[in-house]
């Protein structure tokens, strides 16, 4: 039986709407390594589910987030985290929430978020911040200065940035589009790495003495 060639076109046209709006799912984590073996199985991409019925309000709720974070540290700021770990009931949703506070000068420095992209609202304070495009984009620098009230995006992977430049406290909130969004802290992961990378390697890439490296990982060592 011949097949009219309407028909054909009809269901190419289907398989073609399919394959476009089929993808894999989105990694909730660093990694989800397969396994043959179920019994060894520990984790699944993201959180399991409590059977729906035994939800709770506690399970959506989280207190905290007007107490500023201690910034004592190297970059004088501190991030507060509010995702699935924090909220169960986050999991699946796709959204997560930080609080940023900043001392003078303080910095959030150079990261980027792996499964993020984040919308940032300044509540006080004054901050320089940025985000560098891809090779493919020229490394194009996007930046803007802060006030009050302002709101910033920054593209999910892309490396940014946010400066105190004032000298009083700065205070921010993010809102990340992802349940667990990650952070990649730039200097803390090229040389501060378990273990170390080989000091040739970012002494080449980075265009540095390799005893100016070294001295990077010594600083940043883990």
């Amino acid at each position: 039986m011949r097949v009219p060639m309407s028909l054909v076109l009809i269901t190419i046209s289907a398989l073609v709407i399919s394959f476009g709006e089929a993808s894999d799912p989105s990694p909730l984590q660093d990694f989800c390594v397969a396994i043959s073996d179920l019994k060894n199985g520990v984790f699944v991409n993201g959180k399991f589910c409590k059977d729906p019925k035994q939800a709770k309000a506690e399970d959506f709720f989280y207190s905290g987030l007007n107490q500023a974070g201690t910034t004592n540290n190297r970059v004088k700021s501190n991030v507060t985290t509010v995702n699935v770990d924090q909220i169960p009931g986050l999991n699946t949703l796709g959204i997560s929430l930080v609080r940023i506070d900043y001392a003078p000068y303080g910095q959030n420095p150079p990261h980027t978020h792996p499964r993020a992209t984040e919308i940032l609202v300044l509540v006080e304070g004054t901050l320089y911040v940025g985000f560098v495009s891809s090779n493919q984009d020229n490394n194009r620098l996007f930046t803007k200065v802060l006030n009050p009230g302002d709101v910033f995006v920054f593209p999910i992977g892309m490396i940014h940035f946010q400066v105190n430049i004032g000298k009083t406290p700065a205070v921010a909130f993010a809102g990340l589009s992802s349940q667990n969004a990650g952070v990649i802290t730039i200097a803390d992961t090229v040389f501060g790495s378990t273990p170390p990378i080989n000091p040739d390697i970012l002494a080449q890439a980075f265009q540095l003495d390799v005893n100016v490296v070294k001295d990077l990982e010594a600083k940043f060592k883990n």
